[in-house]
């Protein structure tokens, strides 16, 4: 990984990246060229994330249309911090559920629960998206919201 813009070194980033449970918000653009959001589980590997979702999500399409995505990891408590940027997404097939099941482990802790069956089902295909980060910058308001918290 290239070092990011803004206050985190490489190192710094990359432990926020792998130690935070927060989903990708991944931005794209539809085939009739209209921005989409959504978000993802994701994991950082190698430099790269890597994300899973059913083979027929709308997302799929999308990036095969349109490889180009925006994508931001923020705390949604303050102090807000995190990691945003664009680079390029590649869809290709997760027949072993390689990538989905360390997912479901990371968020969900474990596959013993009723969505993680459904998800594992040997009936559903599922596919990685994985996203190769041309630009990373990083963004950390701890210094000037250290007396903020979030209101119930």
């Amino acid at each position: 990984m290239d070092d990011p813009s803004g206050p985190w070194s490489a190192d710094e980033t990359e432990s926020f990246l792998t130690g935070t449970r927060i989903p990708i918000r991944l931005a794209c653009r539809t085939p009739g060229g209209h921005l989409w959001m959504l978000s993802l589980w994701y994991r950082f590997r190698d430099g790269r994330f890597q994300c899973a979702t059913g083979a027929d999500a709308d997302v799929v399409r999308y990036v095969e249309a349109d490889p180009g995505v925006a994508f931001e990891i923020s705390t949604n408590d303050p102090p807000y911090r995190g990691v945003r940027g664009r680079g390029t997404a590649t869809v290709a097939p997760d027949d072993d559920k390689e990538v989905l099941r360390p997912l479901l482990e990371r968020y969900l802790g474990g596959t013993d629960s009723e969505l993680a069956r459904t998800l594992l089902s040997p009936d559903r295909e599922e596919v990685r998206v994985e996203i190769d980060p041309a630009k990373l910058h990083t963004w950390d308001y701890t210094g000037r919201m250290r007396d903020a918290t979030a209101e119930d």
